[in-house]
């Protein structure tokens, strides 16, 4: 589910939302990099300031989403949608997941508009990752027929390792990176559960992970083998 062994031609042919999202993470890091743009006036009018929202300029609630500051920032961002987005892609299809990825990072940027000071600047899609992140834990709950045991240990394992370096890291936007990931965990209950009781299966889920935990299974190889290379792109973003 999150080994990607397609070529080049197949990954767009079969993920094309997620080649869409990554592309444009590429143009406009390019036209916010390469001297030969206007650099400063393009990222000037795409990033997200609290203030300018607030006098109208509601595009900045949505742009900021793929707009990124620095190489290292655009690396781990793309690369953990590169990674993570297929699966989910494929699972609920395409309109769906492009509805995910906006609702969740808009979500985000909304909040950090309501909690940060009106002075406050942010860009990134990482707000809308987390939110796939919490899509992907409702799954776990309550799709069990799509997502197998141990994809889902993967899919916790690196929710909770990511919800730890966002406390970790420096220049982080902790407000985008918790409610984007409360907007993905909301919006997928309401949309998974199908009458299921919410409570009961989220305390179900938790007790087994407790079961797991003790159980002190070994972990397959190709999580470890994931855990190590999202180790090293947050230690990038960590340092750089």
């Amino acid at each position: 589910m999150f080994t990607r062994r397609e070529s080049f031609k197949e990954y767009i042919r079969y993920y094309p939302v997620v080649s869409m999202i990554l592309l444009i993470h590429i143009l406009l890091f390019l036209a916010t990099n390469l001297p030969v743009f206007p650099t400063k006036s393009i990222m000037e009018y795409l990033i997200g300031v609290n203030l300018y929202i607030t006098q109208g300029e509601w595009w900045r609630l949505i742009t900021p989403i793929f707009i990124h500051g620095s190489f290292s920032h655009l690396l781990f961002n793309s690369f953990s949608i590169f990674l993570f987005g297929p699966g989910l892609e494929r699972l609920v299809g395409k309109s769906k997941f492009l509805l995910i990825y906006f609702i969740t990072g808009i979500a985000a940027n909304i909040i950090t508009l309501i909690l940060e000071p009106l002075t406050y600047v942010h860009l990134g899609s990482s707000g809308a990752i987390f939110g796939l992140f919490g899509y992907y834990i409702s799954m776990v709950v309550f799709r069990k027929d799509m997502i197998s045991q141990s994809n889902a240990q993967i899919i916790m394992t690196i929710a909770a390792l990511s919800l730890i370096m966002t406390f970790l890291q420096p220049n982080i936007n902790i407000v985008a990176h918790i409610f984007g990931f409360l907007a993905g965990l909301v919006f997928g209950t309401l949309t998974e559960s199908k009458g299921k009781s919410i409570l009961s299966s989220y305390k179900a889920e938790w007790y087994e992970i407790k079961r797991n935990f003790r159980s002190s299974r070994k972990p397959p190889a190709r999580s470890i083998i994931i855990l190590l290379v999202i180790a090293v792109l947050a230690a990038i973003g960590l340092f750089s």
